[in-house]
């Protein structure tokens, strides 16, 4: 499913669109749900994060009753797939956290 966002503010990054996906766990096994975000970001050319072929931030989500967290991240170079060795800061990475948690409804339609 693709949506588009409200351009949602995550320090020198605008989320401009994600897709979201819930994860099936065909073996049963594993507690709680799982979901792979796709958010589409803009940075400032004078990140070193930017990239002229675009940047998404590919984001493991994890929801068991009220315990709701991002399991891993990555960010990924649009064009080529290519992961990127950068993190989130503790601020990013609450912003990204809510901004999943907030459209987690989306995958659950």
């Amino acid at each position: 499913m693709t949506c588009t966002a409200a351009k949602e503010r995550v320090k020198t990054m605008d989320i401009t669109s994600y897709t979201i996906e819930y994860i099936q766990d065909p073996t049963g096994i594993l507690t709680g749900d799982r979901y792979e975000y796709f958010l589409d970001i803009d940075v400032d050319e004078d990140d070193e994060l930017y990239s002229e072929n675009g940047i998404k931030l590919r984001v493991l989500y994890y929801k068991n009753g009220e315990d709701e967290r991002i399991l891993n991240y990555h960010f990924v170079e649009s064009h080529s797939g290519n992961i990127l060795d950068f993190a989130l800061d503790e601020v990013e990475e609450k912003k990204v956290s809510a901004f999943c948690r907030e459209n987690l409804s989306q995958a659950q339609e």
